[in-house]
C-alpha cells in the first residue's frame, strides 16, 4: 500500500471514529435510527477499500443527526 492510499484509509478511520462519537451521543429517535444506516453502509463500502463511497455514507450519517 502506497503513502497516499495508506493516509486516505487513516482519514477514513478518523472520520468514522468521529461519526461514531456523534451518534453515541446523539438522543434516540428517528435522526439516530437513520445515522445509523449510513454508518453501516459506510462500514461495508469501508471494507470492500471504497473510501471515497464511505465518507460519502459518513457524511449522510452526520447530517442525519443534525
Amino acid at each position: 500500500m502506497n503513502d497516499e492510499n495508506q493516509s486516505q484509509e487513516n482519514q477514513t478511520v478518523k472520520h468514522m471514529a468521529s461519526v461514531k462519537t456523534a451518534w453515541n451521543k446523539a438522543p434516540e429517535g428517528p435522526k439516530k435510527a437513520a445515522a445509523l444506516k449510513d454508518y453501516k453502509a459506510a462500514e461495508k463500502v469501508r471494507e470492500a477499500e471504497n473510501d471515497e463511497e464511505a465518507h460519502e455514507e459518513l457524511k449522510q450519517a452526520s447530517r442525519a443527526l443534525m
